[in-house]
């Protein structure tokens, strides 16, 4: 054990006091769990976070096998030997021995108390305290949205839980408790039964070791920085993977290919990226076969021309891959035979063994003729630790090749800690109704909670259905607006183009190998709605990438999600903490994505405080229900007072050198900040100083901008440069001409909100 005075030193707490104080009772009794003499290791990770760890008596502590935690200081290690109290930053622990029990309570109460039952080798735990207070997190998928009253068997992919409404599941062990704490089971793996009235229960069929992690705060930030604590904090993205990006299916040869890029160029429908299916996944893709790296000449004759071709116009490729088996191990530079001259293993699938060493060489061909980025589809087999490995291949394999891009990986199965490596995640292969796009609400809030920040569903979902229309396409396309993948994907895949629901033709029909699948009738080929709507949310979305870069920047400092629950921000609401179909984008818009059929109203619930209708700049007062009137165009979206909200001239492409200044929208009615994030977009450089960050306070009362350059950043060019500053509701507003120095802008001359 470490000592006070370095302790408190590490901690950098004056007067920090750590306190061990044994009760005197079972002194002689070993502690006993799913029947076995076991140590008990207390360690405090900070002033919030305690790590429990429990292991058959005698063995070394374990390791991190799994690569799910990153390296962290533990402040206090105590090996724990009897009943005992300890006192440990804001909260303390009181260990019991018959049965084993750890309780952890912070000044007031006790928030959690753990217990380990001997002979069922089940771990109990507190799900409630006080009020009716909703449990989140547990990863992507399962039953939705407050996890209590579920038996949740944490079965990893797309047989996990209702598949064609909830997508597949990633589940991840952190549980949130929205009265104030978080719990992080890193070990064993197991199944949560959270049907009963005020415990839990956690089982696993190998019980041992233990390793838990308890989160003590109300604050909703510090349990979110506590879990990236633990498990990492996500990368830095490119700026071109939150653009928007066209997958496509069947493709009926080159000329196809180049006619999807020209189209939307010419029609100025905003896009980023250009993806690519593989064959045996589709009949006619950009391969030979699935799992195998060699182009299809039908369709890619001269890939490198074809790649060129599309990058010339500002398009990034990516490219679908799989890989099967159940275990994947080692490093990228792990030796291993070179890849057969056909890119591919001699029987044509990946064996249950490989190690990633093998399987990352077979892309290095194709990389290196310019591909962007990859999807990496299928993995349901492959066990947790190998989910994750696959997942870092794709990150430092990249990297290896091109040490100062940052890699683009979109992925179906995960694990904790995946966001370190960049990782994206879709929902799998769900179906085109109503109800899944109404579950994917949830679904999103609690991926994000769960330490998946960059998360996306296929927009209209995989599987078409008779329910699957133009209405259904857009109110989904609105959705995906406000998710940080921006991908649309699937079967009879011409009418994911935003043009297609007004070609009159149906493309190819792709719906015969799935159960209850269906197209829409003709009459919908003939909708002109759809383009038009889909346009205005995609200039939306690349208007608002300002302010998605600059949230995505400080997701990667915090550990907050993007699409974040409105109990991240308003936990003194309980109405807002219990929301499932809304959701707050970033700090301050509020998203209520429309999900009835011929809705021409939306229920939206306003958490306490003044909002802005971003649509009509109505001042409008929370703290309750209201009912926004809505037609197909319109998905309502709210701004919160003290808000200030950057808008970017309209781009077809992310790094697009687009004319016009930025814009900053000030929302008036409370004080207010915003931090403006600008790099390179692509590199690491950001982590060398190359930034820019723009520093912007309001007053409300002074009705005056504070604008400044963030210290340990440097101006970007263009140098100086315009910005427009106005109130929300106003047309008139100021140009400052912005060179680094702070400046104070009043606005006092607008008109007030």
């Amino acid at each position: 054990m470490i000592s006070r005075r370095e302790a408190v030193r590490d901690l950098g707490i004056a007067g920090a006091s750590m306190l061990f104080r044994s009760d005197g009772a079972g002194q002689n009794s070993p502690f006993r769990f799913a029947d076995h003499e076991v140590d008990l290791i207390v360690s405090t990770i900070s002033l919030q976070t305690v790590r429990l760890t429990l292991i058959p008596r005698g063995t070394a502590d374990p390791l991190n096998e799994d690569g799910a935690l990153v390296d962290f200081p533990e402040h206090t290690v105590r090996h724990v030997r009897a009943a005992e109290y300890i006192a440990a930053g804001d909260f303390s622990i009181n260990v019991k021995a018959h049965p084993l029990s750890v309780a952890v309570a912070n000044r007031q109460e006790t928030v959690q108390e753990i217990e380990f039952h001997d002979i069922s080798g089940q771990i109990h735990f507190s799900i409630a305290s006080s009020g009716d207070a909703p449990l989140l997190g547990l990863g992507e998928g399962g039953p939705q949205f407050d996890r209590r009253g579920a038996h949740d068997k944490m079965q990893n992919g797309q047989g996990g839980y209702r598949l064609r409404t909830h997508g597949g599941r990633v589940p991840i062990q952190w549980l949130i408790g929205t009265q104030g704490w978080g719990l992080y089971i890193h070990q064993p793996l197991g199944e949560f039964d959270l049907s009963g009235p005020g415990r839990g229960i956690f089982t696993s069929s190998d019980p041992l070791p233990v390793d838990i992690f308890v989160v003590v705060s109300h604050d909703p930030v510090i349990i979110m920085r506590e879990y990236a604590r633990i498990t990492g904090l996500p990368a830095m993205p490119a700026l071109w993977t939150l653009g928007y990006q066209q997958s496509h299916r069947t493709l009926a040869g080159p000329e196809e290919v180049m006619r999807i890029a020209r189209t939307l160029r010419e029609k100025k429908l905003p896009c980023d990226a250009l993806i690519y299916l593989g064959t045996d996944f589709t009949p006619s893709g950009w391969n030979s076969h699935n799992g195998e790296f060699t182009w299809n000449a039908a369709n890619f004759p001269n890939p490198q021309k074809t790649i060129d071709d599309l990058h010339a116009r500002n398009f990034k490729v990516v490219l679908h891959a799989v890989i099967e088996g159940r275990h994947l191990t080692g490093t990228v530079k792990d030796p291993c035979a070179a890849p057969e001259p056909s890119g591919r293993t001699p029987d044509g699938k990946w064996p249950d063994e490989r190690s990633v060493g093998c399987y990352w060489p077979h892309h290095k061909r194709v990389f290196d003729l310019g591909i962007d980025g990859w999807w990496p589809d299928q993995g349901d087999g492959l066990d947790a630790p190998s989910r994750l490995n696959r997942i870092r291949m794709y990150w430092e394999g990249s990297r290896m090749w091109r040490p100062n891009e940052r890699p683009y990986a979109l992925h179906r199965n995960g694990y904790a800690g995946m966001a370190r490596y960049g990782a994206f995640l879709w929902s799998g292969d769900v179906y085109s109704t109503w109800e899944t796009l109404r579950t994917h609400v949830p679904v999103a809030i609690n991926t994000g909670l769960s330490g998946i920040p960059y998360w996306g569903t296929d927009i209209g979902g995989f599987v078409p259905t008779p329910e699957f229309t133009g209405e259904l396409y857009v109110r989904w396309f609105q959705f995906g607006a406000f998710c940080p993948l921006f991908r649309a994907h699937g079967r009879t895949w011409h009418l994911r183009l935003p043009w297609g629901w007004n070609t009159g033709e149906l493309g190819p029909n792709e719906t015969s190998t799935y159960p209850d699948a269906g197209n829409p009738p003709e009459s919908e080929l003939h909708n002109a709605q759809v383009e038009p709507i889909c346009r205005k949310y995609l200039e939306l979305r690349y208007g608002l990438i300002p302010y998605l870069y600059s949230t995505v920047r400080q997701t990667s400092l915090t550990g907050l999600p993007i699409m974040r629950a409105l109990w991240l921000h308003h936990a003194d609401d309980p109405v807002a903490s219990a929301c499932a179909d809304e959701y707050l984008w970033g700090r301050d818009i509020l998203v209520a994505p429309v999900t009835e059929k011929g809705a021409s109203a939306r229920r939206v619930y306003l958490p306490r405080g003044t909002w802005y209708d971003f649509w009509t700049n109505e001042k409008v007062q929370g703290g309750r229900e209201i009912n926004r009137t809505v037609d197909l165009e319109t998905m309502p979206l709210y701004v919160r007072a003290g808000a200030i909200v950057p808008f970017g001239p309209v781009k077809q492409y992310a790094a697009e050198k687009a004319a016009g200044p930025l814009t900053m929208v000030i929302y008036p009615g409370a004080d207010g900040a915003f931090d403006l994030f600008e790099d390179d977009g692509r590199s690491f450089d950001y982590e060398r100083g190359a930034w820019m960050g723009v520093q912007m306070r309001w007053s409300d009362i002074a009705r005056r901008l504070t604008v400044s350059l963030a210290r340990g950043s440097r101006l970007l060019p263009p140098a100086p440069r315009d910005l427009q500053i106005r109130l929300a509701g106003s047309d008139a507003g100021r140009t400052i001409r912005f060179d680094g120095r702070l400046q104070s802008v009043p606005l006092r001359d607008s008109v007030r909100g």
